[in-house]
């Protein structure tokens, strides 16, 4: 029950107690008691009951209520009291205990009142003086402190002076320790109001030595040094600016690229102009680039090179530097170094690594357009052969500079030297063109008197090719090669990564040259008369495509690379003037030529992209040489009633390809301005025309068979050393214009000693009196009856044009040697021709008998014995011709018309002689019609 029912019903408690009842019947009463009266002491009993009144109140039941409710009080408070008296023993012992306690307080009251006064006592004795000591200490210690810490800041404020100094030595690392310490002590004392402004002044110190070390930086560009380079790294690093270095870094190289190429060309142009008024440095570098002179480019080319290639170098030995460091830095020795900030130095390895390789195509991108703008600011149409060769042979050691430094194929500089070259040797060729006209015109086909052992490999044009094979290296390139295998290795990084430049060469190479290719006065020495033959083995150093001997025994149109020692011991009588040194046949023209193939061929070494306009050009001078030497001396209208079929049908192709490409046959007309496009005729040459100086009318020079020789000759060497060069051109030819170069040789070069055959046969013709052969043969009577044995006089008397033919032949050749194949060819037209003559007057016979065809045989066959001791040819050309004309004589009818079929290299009118005089008194009037019939049906082709 609720406490406060308990103090209700206190004051009945003793009445209560005294009136006896059950226990069950009050523990009954207790149980009545609702559970509510049990709640917590908030329980509002009065209201509780209160609002338990029914609305209408009966006094009778109230008071019936109350006294249900004073029962169970009366039997709570009874319970109450029952169990107080229970415990009252307990209650009285702890009251004792309570009592014992408060004793026990008073007696610590006074031990604590002792203590008080004991302790008053030893504060006053001992603890005062000694505290003192140690507060004494504890501020000695702190003034210590503060000394440190003064003279520190005393340090501080003098650091300046000591920064300066080291700024000057160029110790950035050592500055900038020095510094971040300065600015890290700083901190420390930031509670001193004199170090707010040293903190400030550290801080402007710092973007001072960045600004140093980035001037520093860029010193690098143009003049790599090591340790320098090392200092200014470490100073980064310091700073935490790894990445931003090398970013300036680039930057500088490129400023660095266009500050050198501007002071060089600016240096050469106002060296140039004078005192001119004219300001320069206000120019933009490619309108600069158009005020050089053409007497200072080069210089000005070359030491832009050089200056371009200092930079170049620099950045290579950058990279170095950053390649050895990163190998240090991933060394186990520095495994502890590299544990305290691995991912850091990770990233910034990586980042500098990337950044200069990219920086790579960068700045030779920037150095090509620089280059570029200064190879396009002149036109160099007008320069000297020998100075466009410098400027391919500095912009090719260039891209080879390139290559070597990226990789690149130098697209921008290769199209840029292209557009130049191509403007040059367009110029240059119709020039050179203009020229073998005039050396043509003007040429008295003498010969040029050179070595027996002359080879193109001893001109100074061809010296490229015996230093180095290759046609992708640069005449400079191949001197700095050829010096020993060992350096062949080597790229231009390695060779002048301490000293040197690879653009100082060339100058010096060519004063080097020599050349020794003439013979003394027109002829060797008798020593070098007996031991020509021994040259030939003496030429090991030359490469193998050039080595071509030049000897007499050259047969048809393939030429022999070595002479037969076999051959040369037998003399033939045919190869006139054997003993004389077997010097190539040529003259200053061919000379020429050969040199302009030469300064062709260089140009195409050097630049591959301008290959094919240059080999075609190389094949204009062949074609206009060849064709200037058939007009001279083959040209004939003769030819084809000859039938002897002396102009092959690819000859004729060739010279009137040459015709409609190359020859302006409107330039001697008198309206050659009228007719043909400008453009058409600017690309042709006039055909040239024959020196008045050479005479071909007189029998006595065999009508210039010593000039005919001379040309022809000249024209088959020339043709021999295009055959050697061939596979050299074909490794500088593009693969898509190959086809050209071979259909070149397979339809002119190797035309060449087909001119031969029309060249000589003009003499041939005229050598030997045929008309009064004709007319002797005439007299000689046929229809004999008996068998003579004695030849006719026409065959003594054309025995004796050939020995006179054969001395004439010998008087030329003291003058111009005349090859075994020259002989040939002559010997061969001449009895070819005699022989067609031989048939010819047989077939103008009106009457003949047995005994009149025995005796043809019987001439023939003295002129052959005769001949064949004048000449070495076997066999005699037209043997059968002449033998199976006269054996037709005795035929019958039916292999009369078979003969006719077969035999379609005679003419009608020897066909129709056949049947008419041999079986005319054996056949009848219609078979005769008959075969006259056959022989005109047929179509014969000529030969």
């Amino acid at each position: 029950l609720s406490f406060r029912l308990f103090l209700s019903g206190l004051p009945d408690l003793r009445e209560l107690r005294e009136q006896p009842i059950d226990p069950q019947a009050e523990q009954e009463i207790i149980d009545s008691i609702e559970e509510v009266y049990f709640s917590n002491d908030s329980f509002d009993m009065v209201q509780h009951e209160l609002e338990k009144l029914p609305p209408e109140l009966n006094l009778q039941e109230l008071e019936d209520y109350r006294d249900k409710l004073k029962r169970q009080q009366a039997a709570v408070s009874k319970k109450v009291a029952d169990l107080i008296l229970e415990k009252q023993p307990s209650y009285v012992k702890e009251l004792e205990r309570v009592t014992a306690l408060q004793t026990n307080l008073q007696l610590a009251a006074v031990i604590c009142t002792n203590a008080r006064r004991q302790l008053s006592v030893a504060k006053e004795g001992f603890t005062e003086a000694s505290l003192g000591l140690l507060a004494n200490q504890r501020r000695r210690q702190l003034l210590t402190g503060l000394l440190k810490s003064l003279r520190t800041i005393k340090t501080l404020q003098r650091t300046d002076v000591r920064l300066s100094e080291m700024l000057e030595e160029e110790d950035y690392p050592g500055a900038i320790q020095l510094c971040l310490e300065c600015q890290k002590a700083a901190s420390t004392f930031k509670h001193y109001s004199c170090i707010s402004e040293l903190n400030s002044k550290l801080q402007d110190t710092l973007e001072q030595i960045e600004e140093q070390l980035d001037v520093a930086l860029s010193k690098t560009c143009k003049h790599f040094d090591v340790s320098h380079y090392t200092k200014v790294q470490l100073a980064y690093t310091l700073l935490g600016k790894t990445q931003t270095a090398m970013d300036q870094l680039h930057m500088h190289f490129t400023q660095a690229i266009h500050n050198t190429v501007f002071q060089v060309v600016l240096g050469y142009v106002e060296l140039c102009a004078g005192n001119a008024d004219t300001k320069f440095q206000k120019m933009q570098y490619k309108d600069l680039c158009t005020h050089i002179t053409l007497d200072s480019y080069i210089p000005c080319l070359t030491d832009l090179c050089k200056a371009l290639w200092e930079v170049m170098l620099s950045y290579h030995r950058t990279m170095q530097w950053h390649e050895e460091h990163d190998k240090q830095e991933a060394s186990p020795t520095d495994a502890l170094k590299k544990n305290n900030r691995s991912d850091e130095s990770v990233v910034d390895r990586s980042y500098v690594k990337k950044k200069l390789e990219h920086g790579l195509t960068r700045i030779w991108q920037d150095v090509q357009l620089k280059v570029k703008a200064y190879i396009l600011g002149t036109d160099m149409s007008n320069f000297k052969y020998d100075d466009f060769i410098v400027v391919l042979d500095v912009i090719s050691r260039l891209m080879q500079v390139g290559e070597e430094f990226c990789g690149s194929k130098s697209e921008v500089l290769q199209e840029s030297i292209k557009r130049q070259s191509v403007n040059y040797f367009k110029n240059y060729h119709r020039a050179r063109l203009e020229e073998l006209r005039m050396f043509l015109e003007n040429e008295t086909w003498e010969l040029c008197p050179v070595k027996s052992n002359f080879n193109i490999a001893q001109l100074h044009e061809f010296k490229f090719m015996g230093q180095c094979r290759s046609p992708s290296v640069s005449p400079s390139r191949q001197a700095a090669s050829s010096s020993g295998p060992a350096q062949e290795q080597l790229s231009l990084f390695q060779q002048y990564l301490q000293e040197g430049n690879p653009f100082e060469m060339p100058a010096e190479h060519r004063e080097e040259e020599t050349e020794d290719v003439l013979a003394s006065n027109g002829y060797e020495s008798d020593e070098l008369e007996k031991s020509v033959y021994q040259d030939y083995d003496s030429d090991s150093d030359v490469p193998e495509e050039l080595k071509q001997d030049f000897v007499d025994e050259q047969t048809g149109d393939v030429p022999l690379k070595s002479v037969s020692r076999e051959t040369i011991r037998s003399k033939k009588k045919s190869d006139y003037n054997l003993n004389k040194t077997n010097a190539p046949i040529l003259t200053n023209t061919t000379l020429n030529v050969i040199r302009l193939v030469g300064k062709y061929m260089q140009m195409m070494n050097i630049l591959k992209p301008i290959a094919f306009d240059v080999i075609h050009c190389v094949s204009q001078l062949f074609d206009y040489y060849l064709y200037a030497v058939y007009t001279f001396f083959g040209r004939n209208d003769m030819y084809e009633s000859s039938g002897l079929g002396l102009i092959s049908s690819r000859l004729r192709t060739t010279l009137n390809r040459i015709q409609e490409s190359l020859i302006d046959m409107e330039a001697a007309g008198e309206n050659a301005g009228v007719h043909g496009p400008a453009e058409d005729r600017k690309e042709k040459v006039p055909s040239p025309h024959l020196s008045q100086m050479v005479v071909l009318t007189n029998s006595g020079t065999l009508y210039g068979l010593a000039q005919r020789v001379v040309a022809t000759e000249s024209l088959v060497f020339l043709a021999e050393q295009f055959e050697s060069l061939q596979s050299h051109l074909d490794t500088m030819m593009p693969a898509a214009k190959k086809p050209f170069l071979q259909q070149f040789y397979s339809q002119t070069v190797s035309t060449a000693s087909e001119l031969r055959k029309p060249i000589y046969w003009i003499v041939a013709a005229k050598a030997i009196d045929y008309e009064q052969m004709l007319l002797l043969m005439a007299g000689v009577k046929w229809d004999i009856r008996e068998i003579m044995s004695q030849h006719n006089v026409y065959v003594d008397v054309l025995l004796k044009e050939f020995e006179q033919f054969n001395k004439r032949l010998g008087d030329v050749s003291r003058h111009v040697r005349i090859p075994l194949p020259v002989s040939n060819v002559l010997w061969e037209h001449c009895i070819r021709l005699a022989n067609r003559t031989l048939v010819e007057g047989y077939a103008n016979v009106k009457k003949c008998s047995n005994e009149g065809r025995a005796l043809m045989q019987l001439d023939f066959q003295q002129f052959l014995m005769k001949l064949e001791k004048l000449t070495d040819l076997r066999p005699i050309p037209d043997k059968e011709f002449v033998e199976t004309y006269i054996k037709a004589y005795y035929l019958t009818e039916n292999d009369m018309e078979q003969f006719i079929k077969n035999h379609r290299e005679y003419s009608m009118k020897q066909l129709a002689n056949l049947v008419n005089v041999c079986l005319g008194s054996h056949i009848n009037k219609k078979a005769r019609q008959k075969l006259l019939a056959a022989i005109d049906d047929i179509d014969r082709p000529k030969r």
